[in-house]
């Protein structure tokens, strides 16, 4: 693991109308030729990415997007791609220029700040004439972040957009949370079980599991990781028993069994869904599994997308705790990548991958969405371990003393 993943940066989405100088800003911000500048409106057609080091902030993903007042039936199919740049944006840059501030931009306003998601406006093009006074007025009702350049002949814009950025910059990547921090002290041991399965990439660990190897030695801990079939004699040998158990999701039954009672027991996937989503609203979730009658639907969303192989999680794994634990014949429906689909007042519930593919921003998104439409949602791990009776005990470490 040599570079940030993806999930982890900060997502900066760049929006506004056709030819208001976007992918221009784009260009100046990373120096280099990422998307097309013409003076033809509407030349980016599809969301750009750029991800690089963006000092003194760090790993960042840039998202460069078509115009929010495109035309057209393909027109209108650009809009609805952009619009759901908001869903992963964690820092919105509004761009427009002297003669740009109208409805197109007060809704974008509108919309971050609904979303709880700092924007900043940039005036772009002062080169070619400056914005009137009474059009800035406006403009500072919506924002106090405001930037006026030029990408043509503006030498402080990066500096002035990264200070932006830098004075607006969510929390969360100021201070990123710790994933174990909170759990463990020095000098603890940790045990990881990681099953070495078809879903097991060959030579390599999983993201999840990586990140916890690193957090634990960041908090100044041991690690300890075994497959589940060396569990029992990892705990024996140890001279002090592990501050805690950390397993895959799949093998929470056998693990379970194995763990000693007096020691603290969770998964990979719940961990995430603390970092990456909101445990209590996947913890209250998971008890619409046992409300679940015939014939209703089920949404399994993953943040990535795979090819399903024999006895998969996803499609094979959880339905058949789900069947076992309601006795019910339930129907599930599978949904992966950035998407989220729009019709969830069709389900019943909804569970999410552990979302280590995705970044915080995009999936309490679609915990809002689902909230909206009035559909409990959850996670594999905590859906698993409900099913399985041991959910009480996976989330124990978690409750405050």
């Amino acid at each position: 693991m040599i570079k940030t993943p993806k999930a982890n940066r900060l997502h900066i989405g760049i929006f506004g109308k056709r030819n208001a100088g976007k992918s221009s800003v784009l260009n100046r911000l990373t120096n280099q030729d990422i998307s097309i500048v013409s003076a033809i409106a509407g030349t980016t057609t599809d969301a750009v990415e750029k991800t690089m080091e963006f000092l003194p902030l760090g790993p960042v993903v840039f998202i460069d997007t078509a115009g929010i007042d495109d035309t057209g039936e393909l027109g209108e199919q650009r809009i609805e791609k952009t619009k759901k740049i908001f869903d992963r944006t964690d820092i919105a840059l509004i761009v427009c220029d002297f003669d740009g501030w109208d409805d197109y931009e007060k809704s974008l306003f509108e919309e971050f700040k609904k979303r709880d998601i700092p924007s900043i406006a940039i005036i772009n093009k002062t080169d070619l004439k400056d914005i009137s006074d009474e059009k800035f007025k406006e403009i500072k009702k919506y924002t106090e972040n405001i930037v006026k350049t030029s990408t043509k002949t503006d030498n402080e814009l990066v500096h002035n957009i990264k200070k932006a950025l830098i004075d607006n910059v969510p929390d969360d990547f100021v201070n990123t949370p710790s994933i174990l921090g909170d759990i463990v002290t020095q000098k603890d041991t940790v045990i990881l079980v990681v099953p070495v399965d078809k879903e097991a990439p060959k030579g390599r660990l999983i993201l999840p599991q990586v990140q916890c190897i690193r957090d634990i030695l960041d908090n100044n801990c041991k690690a300890f990781v075994v497959k589940e079939t060396e569990l029992a004699d990892a705990i024996e040998e140890l001279k002090n028993p592990p501050r805690l158990v950390v397993t895959d999701s799949q093998a929470f039954k056998e693990v379970d069994a194995t763990v000693p009672e007096d020691i603290e027991l969770t998964s990979f996937s719940i961990l995430f869904a603390r970092i990456k989503g909101d445990l209590d609203e996947f913890y209250k979730g998971a008890a619409a599994i046992d409300t679940l009658k015939d014939n209703d639907r089920v949404l399994i969303c993953e943040s990535c997308t795979h090819h399903p192989i024999e006895d998969d999680i996803a499609r094979v794994k959880i339905p058949r705790w789900i069947k076992m634990k309601t006795k019910r014949d339930v129907e599930f429906v599978y949904h992966s990548g950035h998407d989220f689909p729009s019709n969830l007042k069709d389900y019943k519930l909804i569970i999410h991958c552990g979302a280590c593919m995705t970044n915080r921003r995009e999936i309490l998104s679609r915990i809002m969405k689902a909230k909206e439409a009035g559909v409990p949602v959850t996670n594999y791990g905590i859906a698993i371990a409900h099913c399985l009776g041991i959910l009480k005990r996976a989330i124990q470490p978690f409750i405050k003393q």
